[in-house]
């Protein structure tokens, strides 16, 4: 791969460094790691979704060839550690605090999912630990279960935790209910919806894996673990209490994929760092694919029901929600705030709503726990409100288009405040919105709809206008809501004695190509040649503390904390600088990694100004330290509000209910972009993921068993390349107001934005409203009027 010395600046498409270790092979993953004497661990986990423990009987595992030993939640237990906390803190409308049932990374008493983890075996290999896990035999009473979140809210339902004898967690709101009450008491026509927004799994391309290690000399120990947050992993699991936090060095290498799957702390990795410390030697686990359906988090899994009250042209009055939601079996690092704060808050979407009302219903179930997936809350707000007002036009006999343009909010009225308590950084919607309508050829749709027709196929064309909220923050504000973090970014950027650059920051990747994009940054802001530049992230014993990878924060939060520190090191650079020239400081100027004296003309690059700082033969030790580096934190003021309008068209036969995406454009407002190309990259990702859910994903549990009945590729289905178009993308820009970059994050739209775009084509297709996903058999039983 040939170095990129030219176009490398924010707005270049420069090509990804990391890509070349990766496409030869050279990739560093959990998995590819191991230490001498090294203990493989495989975890027992239930067969039943709910039942009591009578007994465990080790004897003969314990006896079996390579056992080292076996571990159960009586043993957790002895050792008086902590359980998995939940970060966020989620009060019900009536005041009351969330029903947070405590997790222990083993169960001793009772099992609540299939999959939840009853024992740990440590053996030598990998199949001596399996074959003792089979020989473990495990006394469960099998008692009811309720493994959907519409049998878990019915009275009388089995309980899942005594602390919610109902099952529910809690019941918050966000609104104004009398306000809505009032618009929807004077609307000229009131439409409803009730719609189900399926469980997925994430499934990243590596499955989840942990290998710990303890040095009893010095009681330090190591995690290295596929974490998309390591400084939260490291702080989490010493608060559990099994190794000091100044003591645990947590490493999260190269990451492939996470989607948030690997945001939050499972019990494989608290348990992997305890089984180390207690034997004294290495212990390794790398999860299998069945696992991680069985145990990663899992992701939506919403049932609403909602209104839309409209005047009598179509003018949006208010919106009134009430969501039942899954948060599994426990609740998992940030489960609370998924459905509440991630999801009510864009309820507004796009449009001018004066008034709106939701209440989320949040319930356990005898399921995998639900927290983040690729958009967190804010996939299904935007799928319930693009349904809905494609419900509306139909019902009131108003173009779906005509009806949106109505309701848009102007580009003047930014920074907007929804009645949902986001205030709507900047945008122009109708900007986007028709040239999404023009690359489509929104006007020509009826001609070819007719032409397929003449095929004896169903051609559907749908909208989705869509915004989400990204670059959590405040920490304070958040601190007010309920989370136990704040989501700051911190960065040091370092320049050697030879006049090279290291940047340390605390965000992380799974495969957005920060290593790039970060050097752009530096680039621009230093005028350094980006090969130049090493980026290094993902330890939490090299790089400052730091909230990782996640809700499309790492530009706009992390990356300005990086053009915060660059900025210090210009400052103290300048000076060097004036020193060096013997001019006044205030008469240095900075621009292209030169600093160039106004007056006269002379001038040193900043390379040779860091050599001159480590040197320090030119500047006064009186007045400034040695070296050249430089940190510095950004907490942004408020979120960022990517938006941007998706069109997808369709063709459905009839007579196997096959859908095939015929064209699919997609307008993006990211704010400033720092790498087209990069950017299109994640589009393509997120729209690959909507479009699963849309058309073939659903996690699926049986309504008697609770067992999972899609536990395999082979019963889970993925979307594969033959089932996309060649995405049209196009980006427009309105930079983010109140970041130094002006960017506002572009990691997760496509999976908020394609889910809706490609119902509402289906559902113009064939003419009835279904679920999704819309799969063949679904279609095809919609078409003739018929139940599955």
């Amino acid at each position: 791969m040939e170095s990129a010395t030219l176009n490398q600046g924010i707005g270049e498409s420069t090509r990804r460094r990391e890509d070349l270790r990766f496409t030869i092979g050279a990739g560093r993953y959990t998995a590819d790691f191991s230490e001498r004497r090294q203990l493989t661990a495989y975890f027992v986990r239930s067969q039943h979704a709910h039942g009591a423990i009578r007994s465990i009987d080790l004897q003969t595992a314990r006896r079996m060839p390579g056992v080292a030993a076996i571990l159960t939640g009586e043993d957790w237990r002895a050792d008086e550690l902590g359980t998995l906390p939940s970060d966020w803190v989620v009060t019900s409308s009536d005041g009351t605090p969330m029903r947070a049932a405590q997790r222990p990374p083993l169960t001793a008493d009772k099992v609540r999912f299939v999959g939840d983890a009853v024992a740990v075996v440590l053996a030598d290999t990998l199949q001596h630990a399996k074959d003792a896990a089979e020989a473990v035999e495990i006394d469960c009473e099998p008692l009811a279960c309720v493994p959907s979140v519409e049998t878990a809210a019915r009275p009388g339902a089995a309980t899942v935790h005594q602390i919610a004898p109902d099952n529910r967690c809690f019941s918050w709101q966000l609104g104004d209910a009398a306000a809505v009450d009032g618009a929807f008491a004077s609307a000229a026509k009131v439409v409803g919806i009730k719609l189900v927004n399926t469980r997925l799994v994430a499934n990243p391309m590596e499955p989840r894996a942990a290998l710990a290690n303890y040095d009893a000399g010095t009681g330090q120990a190591t995690l290295t673990t596929t974490s998309q947050n390591p400084h939260i992993a490291r702080q989490i699991l010493a608060g559990m209490g099994i190794v000091p936090e100044h003591k645990l060095q947590v490493i999260a290498p190269d990451v492939g994929g996470g989607f948030g799957s690997k945001i939050f702390v499972y019990p494989e990795e608290a348990v992997c760092l305890w089984a180390a410390r207690k034997l004294g030697r290495p212990v390794r686990w790398v999860g299998e694919r069945t696992e991680a359906f069985l145990s990663d988090a899992h992701g939506r899994d919403h049932v609403t029901e909602a209104e839309l009250a409209l005047d009598s042209e179509g003018h949006f009055l208010a919106m009134r929600v009430h969501t039942h939601a899954a948060l599994g079996a426990y609740l998992s690092t940030f489960a609370a705030v998924i459905p509440t704060w991630m999801y009510a808050t864009l309820l507004a979407g796009q449009y001018r709503t004066p008034a709106i009302h939701a209440t989320v219903d949040a319930f356990y179930t005898n399921t995998a726990p639900v927290d983040a997936y690729r958009g967190a809350g804010r996939p299904e707000a935007i799928y319930l409100v693009e349904r809905l007002v494609d419900r509306a036009a139909r019902e009131i006999g108003i173009d779906p288009a005509e009806l949106r343009r109505r309701n848009f909010i102007d580009p003047t009225a930014f920074p907007y405040q929804t009645p949902v308590a986001a205030v709507y950084d900047s945008g122009n919607y109708e900007v986007n919105f028709s040239r999404a309508l023009e690359l489509i050829d929104y006007a020509g749709f009826p001609a070819r709809r007719a032409e397929a027709s003449k095929r004896g196929m169903l051609r559907g064309i749908g909208i989705s206008c869509y915004i989400e909220c990204c670059g959590l923050a405040p920490s304070n504000l958040v601190g007010m809501l309920g989370s136990g973090i704040g989501y700051y970014e911190t960065a040091t950027v370092r320049m050697t004695p030879t006049g090279k650059c290291i940047v340390l920051t605390g965000t992380h990747s799974h495969g957005q190509g920060h290593e790039t994009t970060f050097a752009q940054i530096v680039h621009d802001r230093l005028g350094l040649d980006v090969d130049d530049i090493e980026i290094v992230h993902g330890d939490t014993a090299a790089v400052p503390y730091g909230l990782g990878t996640y809700g499309s924060r790492s530009a706009a939060v992390g990356g300005s904390a990086i053009v915060k520190a660059c900025d210090k090191i210009i400052a103290k650079a300048r000076l060097i600088a004036a020193y060096a020239l013997d001019v006044p400081a205030d008469e240095i100027t900075f621009a292209d990694g030169i600093l160039r004296h106004s007056g006269s003309g002379r001038q040193i690059d900043l390379p040779d100004v860091a050599v001159l700082a480590f040197k320090g033969h030119v500047v006064p030790r009186d007045l400034l330290e040695a070296g050249l580096e430089e940190s510095a934190t950004y907490d942004p003021p408020n979120f960022t509000f990517p938006a941007g309008c998706y069109i997808c068209e369709v063709e459905v036969a009839p007579r196997t209910g096959i859908v095939r995406i015929v064209d699919f454009v997609a307008v993006d407002d990211f704010g400033r972009v720092i790498n087209p190309m990069i950017v299109e990259g994640q589009v393509h990702g997120g729209l690959a993921q909507g479009v699963g859910q849309a058309l073939h994903e659903q996690c699926v549990y049986d309504e008697t068993s609770g067992q999972l009945l899609t536990a395999s590729f082979m019963d889970y289905c993925m979307p594969r390349a033959d089932d996309f178009p060649r995405f049209r993308i196009e980006l427009a820009e309105t930079p983010c107001p109140h970041n130094p970059l002006g960017a506002k994050g572009c990691g997760e739209a496509g999976a908020v934005a394609a889910p809706p775009a490609v119902m509402n084509a289906v559902i113009d297709a064939i003419g009835k409203e279904i679920d999704m996903p819309a799969t063949p058999s679904r279609v095809w039983a919609a078409l003739r009027q018929q139940e599955i």
